[in-house]
């Protein structure tokens, strides 16, 4: 599959990547690039679906500095990934600090960077205040005192105020009900169209990834690699009335036409 360089600067790369954990006697992912362009003022919503075990967390891994793979590079805005300049993930699993607030959980990123306390409170209540939390903020960042779907906010807010060009989201909304799930699709819409970053976002719905995505790779499994591009002609803005488009329905039925076939290669 072809991933043709432009003019513009990369914000993410992953070039030629290969991963192997016997030493090279079997591969789990050969031969993987992508390319994620920088858009400055628009930012980038790219989606990754593939079978179960394919690799799609492992490459949000790559990008987020907590796995190194076996062959090939990984770039943010054009410099390797280091311990140094790692990228932070937001995770199916509710990965706050249980014994932290939420406003010292959603400053964490700040903290670590030496920003005085009360500069990353405000910071922190800026996002706090567009991911619907406003009144939560010195209350536990923990189950059951925030919900499941105040949990993806904290981690959200959280993300986006330490690395506001770059997201990583692996399956963000997995855990939760039909109705917070679709509630948060459109929050982190909003959320992109005010704050432009690039977003890497893995999913095995569909739906939602039709709806939320520029563009979708498909990977398939052993060895794992893209073999599918599907660019998302819907209109930039979107609401829940872009679902009854019947274009969004074409496109729905075409990437799960692709999905199955990647599936039957093996």
């Amino acid at each position: 599959m072809d991933f043709q360089d432009t003019e513009r600067a990369n914000i993410v790369s992953l070039n030629d990547i290969s991963h192997s954990y016997d030493g090279g006697k079997t591969w789990i992912i050969k031969n993987l690039s992508l390319l994620i362009e920088d858009k400055p003022g628009q930012g980038q919503f790219v989606v990754v679906l593939g079978m179960s075990g394919c690799g799609k967390s492992t490459l949000l891994r790559y990008v987020a500095g907590l796995q190194t793979p076996t062959e090939g590079t990984v770039m943010v805005k054009e410099k390797e990934v280091t311990p140094e300049n790692r990228v932070s993930m937001v995770f199916q699993q509710y990965s706050s600090l249980p014994w932290m607030s939420v406003l010292d959980n959603v400053g964490l990123g700040l903290r670590f960077k030496g920003m005085a306390k009360s500069e990353r409170d405000d910071r922190a209540m800026e996002l706090i205040k567009k991911v619907g939390l406003e009144g939560h903020e010195n209350k536990h960042a923990q189950y059951p005192t925030l919900s499941g779907g105040q949990l993806q906010r904290v981690a959200i807010a959280r993300s986006l105020l330490a690395n506001p060009e770059i997201l990583l989201m692996d399956e963000p909304f997995g855990a939760l009900d039909i109705k917070t799930r679709l509630s948060m699709q459109d929050l982190l819409l909003d959320i992109w169209a005010e704050y432009h970053p690039t977003i890497v976002f893995v999913t095995h719905d569909i739906p939602e990834a039709v709806y939320m995505a520029d563009d979708i790779y498909i990977m398939k499994s052993a060895p794992s690699r893209f073999v599918e591009h599907v660019h998302i002609d819907l209109p930039l803005q979107r609401d829940r009335l872009t679902k009854r488009m019947p274009h969004y329905t074409e496109l729905v039925h075409l990437v799960e036409d692709k999905m199955m076939s990647v599936g039957e290669m093996g």
